[in-house]
């Protein structure tokens, strides 16, 4: 897939996916699936500044975006645990290890350090 305009790398509705009821359990299993995986809000403009971030990058990301799924509030609550309360939304995990919220992410862009994760859970070849 490619990015084009709001087209963010693939979507996945979590609410069809056959999976556990433990919020937690979910998270950990939909970030484990793909390379680069964001939780997001659809109104969100952190989250889209994110999106945009890896579709800049070549990077096709799979996006979950909770305020669309009947479970997202719980799937939130689940984030906001892993963080330990702090701002939970985009939440970016490569390698199906989490990087964090948006701060993580830039500052990991910002010290050369992104790109090297990103090619280790290939998501990048170049």
């Amino acid at each position: 897939m490619y990015c084009e305009g709001d087209s963010w790398g693939c979507y996945l509705p979590m609410s069809l996916r056959s999976m556990g009821s433990d919020p937690m359990e979910r998270v950990v299993k939909l970030a484990s699936e793909s390379a680069v995986v964001i939780f997001s809000v659809s109104s969100c403009c952190m989250c889209h500044a994110a999106k945009r971030l890896f579709c800049g990058m070549g990077v096709n990301p799979t996006v979950y975006e909770l305020d669309q799924d009947p479970r997202g509030k719980e799937m939130e609550m689940a984030l906001t645990t892993l963080l330990g309360n702090s701002q939970t939304v985009p939440i970016v995990f490569i390698g199906g290890k989490l990087i964090g919220a948006m701060d993580r992410v830039m500052a990991s862009h910002i010290n050369g350090s992104l790109v090297p994760l990103l090619k280790e859970a290939g998501a990048l070849w170049l």
